[in-house]
């Protein structure tokens, strides 16, 4: 696909001013606990048995769709006892609670958003019943700002206070919690390294988001941006540690992707049994832009997991339509991750 096209693909609605829009979405739960997702006390979270390999192996050719090139599924070491994945389809609500136009998660308010998603949920399950669908909460924790700000970093972090209402919010439903960021002018290993007290809980994972790494000094949202392997190796590096520090089970670390460019070097990622790495399909546009996407930047450049996201406002507007579940997994390789903006 021509660069011109996959560029129609950008995301221009998550450079925003955070101050000046607050969603309806944001109740005032302050609560810290911890989702019941994941076992909380230290003894029974730690790792003591491996995982049956037969059994992996079988969901790994199954999520492949009997791929047959070689390249899925992705060989890579066995993941520590309790890894989500391939075991578990993750579905995922993406969003701000300051903004109701950065995403269905700040969009709507808290109960109608959580009924929706136990709804897309259900849908997945249905699709395919061979994998446990489970819903989570993909909230942005650092956005990208076109102003410098203070530091000169042009990236805002979220009060703690926000973080702390969306995972009260995942606790009754028993959902999954990503913390995602949008670097600016800083880089992932300082924005990960703030967020490591919400990462050493279990239920708690990372997004991390290369449109608006400028590298630069460019304004963020004046072009796509780009993380090398170093960069993502850094994320997973600390992943690691917090895993093993903590003794958890596996994180699982989502980068967005919707051109070639965004991610270099990507043969250079490590994959390590602490972390499970998902490239997700970002981006918007009609059905056949989003399949050649797929096929060109997540099918042809494996790394371990695709995703897939999807827009309920843009994926639907002049003659497009939204992916259905049903035909998403008929993808090579089925999509583990879906995200809905």
């Amino acid at each position: 696909m021509k660069k011109s096209a996959i560029a129609l693909l950008a995301l221009p609605l998550l450079l925003m001013s955070i101050s000046c829009e607050k969603g309806k979405a944001a109740d005032g739960v302050t609560a810290t606990e911890k989702s019941d997702t994941v076992k909380t006390d230290t003894k029974e979270k730690t790792p003591t048995l491996t995982i049956d390999t037969v059994d992996f192996n079988k969901r790994m050719i199954a999520l492949s769709n009997n791929d047959t090139t070689g390249r899925w599924p992705v060989k890579a070491p066995y993941p520590l006892p309790g890894a989500l994945l391939p075991y578990n389809r993750i579905i995922a609500f993406y969003g701000n609670l300051y903004s109701t136009r950065m995403g269905i998660l700040g969009e709507i308010p808290r109960k109608e958003m959580l009924a929706k998603l136990q709804g897309e949920v259900a849908k997945w399950q249905a699709a395919d019943s061979t994998v446990k669908a489970i819903p989570a909460l993909h909230y942005i924790a650092v956005t990208a700002q076109g102003a410098p700000g203070k530091n000169n970093m042009h990236r805002l972090r979220m009060p703690f206070k926000q973080i702390d209402t969306v995972i009260s919010w995942a606790k009754p439903i028993n959902a999954l919690v990503f913390l995602d960021i949008q670097v600016g002018h800083s880089t992932v290993k300082a924005e990960v390294a703030e967020l490591e007290k919400y990462l050493s809980m279990p239920n708690v994972h990372l997004g991390i988001d290369p449109e608006f790494s400028m590298k630069n000094g460019e304004r963020p949202g004046s072009k796509i941006g780009h993380f090398t392997a170093a960069d993502i190796n850094d994320a997973i590096d600390i992943l690691a540690n917090i895993v093993r520090k903590n003794k958890l089970t596996p994180k699982v670390l989502v980068i967005h992707r919707f051109t070639q460019g965004m991610v270099k070097n990507y043969k250079e990622i490590k994959t390590v049994p602490e972390v499970q790495i998902v490239m997700d399909m970002d981006g918007f546009g009609s059905k056949v832009l989003k399949k050649d996407s797929y096929v060109s930047y997540i099918y042809r450049e494996p790394v371990q997991f695709a995703g897939f996201k999807l827009f309920y406002k843009n994926d639907n507007k002049n003659d497009w339509k939204m992916y259905s579940p049903e035909e998403l997994v008929k993808f090579t390789p089925k999509p583990i991750y879906i995200q809905y903006q």
